[in-house]
């Protein structure tokens, strides 16, 4: 009497290895997108709240001279919350008494390194800004 052997053959197993190598050279960088995305979505939101911040603060002190993050927000970084890694400083790049530019500046390393948006601003018009390639509709 001859045993059936049941299992898979060599060649199957690497025909199998080939597909999920191909999803998964499809399906990394998308993900990465996504991910960046939902980060720089996150940063967007803050920035708009430290608008916010600083509208409120010109209407107590009658000018937006003297305000700093770390004084109008929980945090100098995005998330705020701190739920995840750093990825923007939050800076007030250029303020007089009328006028001011916020910048959320890319952390060096961190998982936006290298997005195409680059750093997102916003002045006191309300003027959204990107410094990378992307143009401001797709990354605000």
């Amino acid at each position: 009497m001859r045993k059936h052997q049941q299992g898979f053959t060599l060649i199957e197993l690497m025909i199998v290895v080939a597909i999920v190598g191909i999803l998964a050279a499809i399906a990394y960088p998308a993900y990465r997108d996504q991910v960046r995305k939902s980060y720089r979505a996150d940063c967007a939101g803050a920035l708009t709240s430290l608008a916010n911040a600083m509208e409120r603060y010109r209407t107590t002190n009658n000018t937006y001279t003297g305000a700093t993050v770390a004084n109008l927000m929980p945090s100098t970084t995005c998330p705020i919350d701190g739920g995840g890694p750093a990825t923007y400083n939050l800076q007030i790049t250029a303020q007089d008494a009328t006028t001011y530019t916020l910048q959320a500046a890319i952390i060096g390393g961190g998982p936006m390194a290298g997005d195409a948006c680059g750093n997102l601003t916003l002045n006191n018009r309300g003027v959204k800004g990107v410094s990378g390639t992307r143009s401001v509709q797709d990354c605000w």
